[in-house]
């Protein structure tokens, strides 16, 4: 069965109310090493993104590596936030996870011109900004917003903002890597392959390891 493609639904939704979307992504909350990241996107009121934005799970490497920079060249904003592994490890992934998309949004305020409390006017005509999550609502969150289940597979601007966040991420952890070849995490980016597992048993972890993750906490055991 062929994934969904994402619509422009909820984007048409807000700009026909004077309102732009900010579609907000995660990537790396499972991995056991390495931040996790997140982006916030914002496309022009009925304009037409990069052709062949899907769930960024779906796509190549190399597609996700192309489309990168048309995002950036067609969106209005793109803010890319992180969280550290010690804020993961001190704050739970749930609240991290949260806290890089805090900073992901409020860069995207700052690229638009805007107040990061979304109190301002924004660019042209438009008067407010409606922020919509990839998941669940997240209370921890500090801006209000809604949320869509599996919104990367159906709306657009999630989409984009999933590719952002799963190349930025992935860029960053093929530079880890080259500290830390053992790992693999040119590969699997952090997660718990059984590569992965080897090294970190042999070789033990390294500052970029998750401590509150299981299989990390339990070499200490």
């Amino acid at each position: 069965m062929a994934a969904p493609r994402p619509t422009l639904d909820r984007e048409r939704a807000a700009w026909s109310a004077a309102r732009l979307l900010i579609g907000v992504d995660e990537a790396g909350r499972g991995p056991l090493a390495g931040p996790v990241v997140a982006a916030a996107v914002v496309f022009p009121a009925n304009a037409e993104p990069p052709a062949g934005l899907r769930d960024s799970k779906t796509l190549s490497a190399e597609r996700r590596a192309q489309l990168l920079p048309l995002i950036r060249t067609h969106a209005l904003a793109c803010g890319v936030g992180a969280a550290s592994v010690r804020e993961i490890d001190r704050l739970n992934i749930r609240v991290a996870t949260a806290l890089a998309m805090t900073r992901a949004i409020r860069k995207a305020c700052s690229a638009l011109g805007v107040a990061a409390e979304l109190a301002r006017p924004v660019v042209a005509e438009l008067a407010t900004l409606e922020v919509l999550l990839d998941g669940l609502r997240m209370k921890e969150l500090g801006y209000q917003h809604q949320a869509m289940v599996d919104g990367d597979a159906h709306c657009v601007t999630i989409a984009a903002a999933g590719i952002v966040a799963k190349e930025v991420r992935d860029l960053l952890m093929r530079a880890l890597a080259r500290r830390h070849p053992q790992y693999g995490w040119e590969t699997n980016s952090g997660y718990g392959t059984a590569r992965h597992l080897v090294a970190l048993r042999s070789a033990g972890p390294t500052r970029h390891h998750r401590t509150s993750f299981r299989p990390v906490a339990q070499l200490s055991l």
